[in-house]
């Protein structure tokens, strides 16, 4: 028997005829399995194995295109991964580029400061000096006020 040759020949009619003579059971398989089987018996269980054949292919469609949209679901994930990863490090970047412009703001600001310090010590000072200057013109004209009046 040339499996060849069966399955050429096997059309779905052929395998729908033997199924409603009960041809297909496995009783009458295994319980004439020792005789050589006929010509409709043969056919009737290539029909069987031709359908065993297209449920194996059917299933494993399934199955390729189930890891198919799985793949396509994990690279989805990884590029939103990546974009998320990219995202973070701009805002870190422009976190770190404001904090460089805060401490610079900052050196300036406290440079300002002591220089504004260092102005305030000599203006109080000179305030001093300059009320000292005032007491002792202040004295110095009530002595001549009072020699004019004496």
């Amino acid at each position: 028997m040339e499996l060849e040759g069966i399955f050429t020949k096997l059309d779905h009619e052929t395998c729908s005829k033997f199924d409603e003579r009960r041809l297909d059971r496995d009783e009458d398989i295994y319980a004439n399995k020792d005789r050589r089987l006929s010509q409709s018996e043969a056919r009737a269980q290539n029909c069987r194995g031709s359908r065993r054949l297209v449920l194996m292919t059917v299933c494993l469609g399934l199955i390729c295109v189930v890891l198919l949209v799985f793949i396509i679901m994990q690279l989805i994930t990884i590029t939103a991964e990546r974009d998320l990863l990219k995202s973070y490090k701009n805002t870190v970047e422009e976190f770190n580029h404001t904090i460089n412009s805060l401490q610079d703001n900052y050196t300036d600001l406290m440079t300002e400061k002591h220089q504004l310090n260092n102005n305030f010590s000599s203006l109080s000072q000179k305030k001093l000096e300059l009320q000292r200057n005032v007491t002792t013109l202040s004295e110095e004209l009530m002595r001549e006020v009072s020699k004019r009046v004496s």
